[in-house]
């Protein structure tokens, strides 16, 4: 638990090396903020990393805009 307390924000947090990332983060006692683009893939890792015990939360979001990215860090 070398990550417990702490909190990470993880683009592109929903497939590949990001999720896993995030998924690994998680087991590590960190909570999870995920954000990509497409809501559904966003919603299975957050599923997917709370049903293995851990904090996630996530967010459809494209980091190119800033006004998302504000919507996304104020949650």
């Amino acid at each position: 638990m070398q990550l417990a307390g702490q909190v990470a924000i993880i683009t592109g947090g929903s497939k590949g090396i990001g999720r896993a990332i995030a998924s690994r983060f998680a087991e590590e006692g960190a909570s999870v903020a995920l954000v990509a683009r497409t809501e559904a893939d966003v919603e299975a890792a957050v599923v997917e990393i709370r049903s293995n015990g851990g904090r996630a939360i996530g967010l459809a979001a494209d980091v190119s805009s800033e006004s998302d990215v504000v919507e996304f860090v104020s949650r």
